[in-house]
């Protein structure tokens, strides 16, 4: 009830500095900052909209537009208080003629237009509320409150996805290990206990026991790379991502040229890549991806493509894992993948 109180007040005295903001842009331009400074204020405290101060050259701009949308709400609530009028004088003529005396249909069709023509008031009202809210955003700017305020935001949904993913990759290691190379170590441990029971066959099983060993070792240097590929270390960028192009199922074309980057953004260059070409091969049904990456204006850009049928999920596990990663480093992240295809996966990633 308060706020609505405040709304329909900070209108009102809106719509009259509305004049005397056409007023100063004529006669007095050397108030309107001083004008714009107190619509400011109004706007906070009716509207909750908290702006940066004006310079003289926004002031100037933003009161010309204030005004024109403070008479939109000068006439709007004009209309509407007249509305109160009106039913308060049909109320004052029904208690003095008295109730036999009134044409009650009448009266009944009147409230359902008066009740009818109030709903279009009060949506009119909070129309220009919106507006007046949208104009301040829009020509002042927001407030170093309201900065500070949306990079707290940013910072805890950050921190949220970045413990949200790391959780992720845990439980995906633990998988890999289950599944992979605990099961070859189990049948690595069966073959050379079979090779002990039976001297006979030992030379044969002591083979597969070493064929096995090779597939374990395969498998710890995949989760290995996965975890963190030492390519990054040794070779750079571009040859990590070749080794991705390699190991792909699908042929994979690199263009890669970005110099020396830091580790943390080389590290989310490599993983976008590598998670987007992983989740095209197993499910896009594509014949070729295209890998480009490359830095300007203090900025990786990452653009991976396939000519599969798309139908990508965003939100999918590990789509949405790399969204996180590339958030947490002030970059943006998104995903377009209609039905048919292509799909596309796009990175930004500051390297400051």
């Amino acid at each position: 009830m308060g706020r609505a109180v405040r709304v329909f007040a900070g209108l009102s005295l809106g719509s009259a500095s509305a004049l005397a903001g056409l007023l100063a842009l004529v006669f007095a331009r050397p108030l309107l900052p001083r004008l714009a400074d107190w619509e400011r204020r109004r706007v906070r405290w009716a509207l909750g909209v908290d702006s940066a101060p004006p310079t003289p050259e926004q002031a100037a701009r933003y009161v010309a537009v204030r005004s024109a949308v403070g008479l939109l709400g000068g006439l709007v609530l004009v209309w509407l208080y007249y509305g109160f009028y009106v039913a308060g004088y049909l109320v004052w003529l029904i208690a003095e003629d008295g109730a036999p005396n009134v044409d009650w249909p009448e009266v009944a069709w009147s409230c359902f237009i008066g009740l009818v023509l109030l709903y279009i008031e009060v949506q009119g009202v909070m129309g220009v509320a919106a507006l007046e809210a949208k104009v301040a955003r829009r020509f002042l700017g927001p407030s170093e409150a309201e900065l500070l305020r949306q990079r707290v935001e940013q910072l805890s949904a950050s921190r949220a996805g970045i413990v949200a993913a790391v959780d992720a990759e845990r439980r995906r290691i633990e998988r890999d290990l289950h599944d992979g190379v605990q099961q070859r170590l189990v049948a690595l441990g069966m073959l050379l206990g079979r090779a002990r029971r039976h001297p006979d066959r030992a030379e044969e099983l002591l083979r597969q026991a070493h064929e096995e060993s090779q597939q374990v070792l395969g498998d710890l240097r995949e989760v290995a790379w996965r975890v963190y590929p030492t390519a990054l270390d040794t070779l750079g960028l571009r040859e990590a991502l070749e080794a991705v192009a390699d190991r792909s199922a699908i042929p994979v074309r690199i263009e890669c040229a970005p110099g020396d980057l830091p580790p943390q953004v080389a590290t989310a260059v490599y993983f976008v890549v590598c998670e987007a070409v992983t989740n095209a091969a197993k499910h896009s049904g594509a014949t070729m991806i295209s890998v480009r990456v490359a830095d300007g204006d203090g900025v990786v850009r990452v653009l991976v493509e396939d000519d599969g049928v798309g139908g990508a999920d965003p939100e999918g596990g590990g789509l949405a894992g790399l969204s996180r990663r590339v958030l947490a480093l002030d970059g943006r992240f998104a995903v377009r993948s209609p039905a048919g295809g292509p799909t596309a996966v796009t990175a930004e990633v500051p390297c400051g």
